[in-house]
């Protein structure tokens, strides 16, 4: 008689797996509870704390760290902790949303190229190759500069940088399921491309889009600090932490008044590198070749 060997964890599905190995990495777990407690904050911030960002306090211009204010005044009497949290909540919401809008973007232009296949996939990857081809940062400066400033433009010009990555990730991915018996026989069946996209696309590009996202957002929260320190992103007196730093890059205030650019700062390279953590334990996580360790 022969004995059946009983593999460990062989009886969890690939989801349950993937969490049990995220669970176990402390530096995503680190990252996770960070990030959390930077949400909460941001999110409930006007519940609890006494300022709004743009109330100005004339009696308390550039000081310093205090009872009243935590994190200081900046030069008009702003209170700077009021306006870090909803600096955080502004660029939060250009990140997550521009990352939806290119995961959305992504996902149609790779998935429709790989089951379309022929004339058409050609057409469309070298599309996404002339996207790829384009020096990012001058694109990113001369697209700023023709849609504006502003919450919706910042999306839009974040949105249109992000796409063609993932567009080529989704295309490897489904050019491999497209072979498969089931693909097959939908397409026999007479299946059509929503059906092909929505029905077996997406559930096996789940992975890499959760992925994906994750890491994008890091990179367009530095985006739009990058375009608001420019004057490119979201213009005051609307805080972000781009433009709060911008506000702060004059020599005496980087000699003098250290907390106006010190906090926002802190607060970006922590969520980053938190948002980043997470990511990075998403992708291990997700991996297969991780139970073969």
């Amino acid at each position: 008689m022969s004995a059946a060997v009983a593999v460990p964890g062989s009886s969890q599905g690939p989801t349950a797996r993937a969490l049990g190995r995220f669970v176990t990495n402390r530096l995503a777990l680190a990252g996770l509870v960070v990030l959390a407690a930077i949400l909460i904050a941001i999110l409930t911030y006007p519940l609890w704390w006494t300022y709004t960002p743009n109330q100005i306090d004339l009696r308390a211009l550039n000081k310093g760290p205090s009872a009243s204010h935590w994190f200081g005044t900046d030069g008009v009497g702003r209170d700077v902790f009021a306006r870090l949290m909803q600096g955080g909540r502004i660029s939060l919401l250009v990140a997550v949303t521009s990352v939806a809008v290119s995961l959305v973007i992504g996902f149609l232009v790779g998935a429709v190229s790989a089951f379309s296949g022929g004339l058409a996939d050609g057409a469309i990857m070298r599309l996404v190759d002339l996207a790829m081809t384009l020096p990012p940062v001058i694109l990113l400066l001369v697209l700023a500069s023709i849609v504006g400033t502003g919450i919706v433009p910042t999306i839009a010009v974040i949105s249109l940088l992000s796409w063609p990555v993932l567009s080529r990730m989704v295309r490897a991915r489904l050019l491999e399921l497209r072979e498969r018996d089931f693909v097959v026989a939908a397409r026999g069946m007479g299946a059509g491309m929503g059906h092909l996209l929505f029905r077996h696309g997406l559930p096996n590009c789940i992975d890499i889009l959760v992925v994906y996202a994750t890491l994008q957002i890091a990179n367009a929260i530095l985006l739009e600090a990058g375009l608001s320190f420019l004057g490119l992103g979201i213009a005051p007196p609307e805080a972000s932490w781009g433009n709060m730093l911008n506000a702060a890059r004059s020599t005496s205030v980087l000699e003098q008044y250290v907390w106006q650019w010190m906090f926002p700062g802190a607060a970006l390279v922590i969520t980053v590198l938190a948002i980043n953590f997470v990511g990075d334990g998403l992708r291990d996580a997700f991996d297969p070749r991780s139970d073969l360790q």
